[in-house]
């Protein structure tokens, strides 16, 4: 894996500001203002913003130096550009989930129900993003999992690697069948509550708990910590990550115009050049080629209204 850093999208850049005395590190967790950053030789410390406003989220590579205080705490001076960075807005913030990724893990389970929607705007986010991203169904012993199979055959049809195991059942079988996938790169992990990602968080890193209350007590945040996303390393030469991400309701695609939404959905945009008009927003036009392809069954109607609703909804005046 990379080391996280030169991407596009942040703000500021060692290349414009004075580093000469600062040392660099990386972004492993963050709490409001402060942040966690782990240093080069695998020493953490807790860091503040220049700015009342900080710019640095988790997997973002920074410089930094100590306060003038002395003492274990830091200032961000910079924060590196970013290869990738994966967020969510709605219509009047940004939460971002992680920077310099490599990967994401779209992790879904067969119980609790998954909503397509919020499956959908999660990849839709990673393709803009260029991140690619793997979807995980996990519980498939359950009874449901050729229902929850037969959901995802879309998917599959466009492209998107599909991986099911059942994590807490036979464990051994899933761990063998995650560890490639995660091998030399950062991967952040997302998915609904209840879908076993703190399940495979433990079970890939048994003290992951610790760790996570160590950073707690540091931040001060107690359980709160636990509301954004934290960076584990899975080996000790420090080549593999995953980034654990807090469970989401809401997945806000404001960031992304409508008239570019079907570019990011492969099975629409395999069909949208084809259509009469240049501009053809999919829904009702004469002529348009991804209608056609729903009635020959190429594209599923569910991912149609899918699209059309998720159209409508950025396409909302904000006021």
């Amino acid at each position: 894996m990379k080391r996280p850093g030169k991407p596009s999208g942040a703000r500021r850049s060692s290349k414009s500001t004075d580093t000469s005395q600062c040392q660099s590190g990386l972004v492993v967790a963050t709490h409001g203002r402060h942040v966690v950053v782990e240093d080069d030789a695998s020493e953490r410390l807790i860091c503040h913003p220049r700015g009342k406003k900080s710019e640095a989220v988790v997997g973002d590579r920074v410089m930094w130096q100590h306060t003038l205080e002395g003492g274990d705490e830091g200032v961000i001076v910079a924060v590196e550009e970013r290869k990738s960075l994966l967020y969510r807005q709605d219509e009047w913030r940004s939460k971002s989930f992680a920077a310099n990724l490599d990967q994401l893990l779209m992790w879904i389970a067969v119980e609790p129900v998954f909503s397509e929607s919020q499956l959908t705007r999660a990849l839709i986010a990673a393709e803009s993003a260029g991140i690619p991203p793997t979807i995980v169904l996990n519980k498939i012993d359950l009874p449901g999992a050729q229902a929850a199979r037969d959901r995802l055959a879309p998917y599959r049809a466009m492209g998107y690697r599909v991986v099911e195991l059942s994590l807490k059942k036979e464990t051994e079988a899933a761990r063998a069948q995650v560890a490639p996938l995660l091998n030399g790169k950062a991967t952040l992990v997302l998915g609904p509550s209840g879908a076993g990602k703190s399940t495979l968080i433990n079970t890939l890193l048994p003290n992951a708990r610790a760790e996570t209350q160590e950073i707690s007590q540091a931040l001060n945040s107690g359980k709160h910590t636990t509301t954004s996303s934290l960076w584990y390393w899975l080996d000790d030469s420090r080549t593999s990550a995953v980034i654990d991400s807090p469970g989401f309701q809401e997945f806000g695609m404001h960031h992304i115009p409508p008239t570019e939404l079907a570019r990011w959905m492969p099975d629409i945009a395999r069909h949208m050049n084809d259509c009469r008009f240049h501009n053809c927003t999919h829904r009702q036009e004469p002529g348009c080629a991804v209608q056609a392809a729903v009635e020959r069954g190429e594209v599923s109607p569910i991912r149609l209204s899918l699209y059309t609703a998720l159209y409508e909804e950025l396409s909302q005046p904000r006021w």
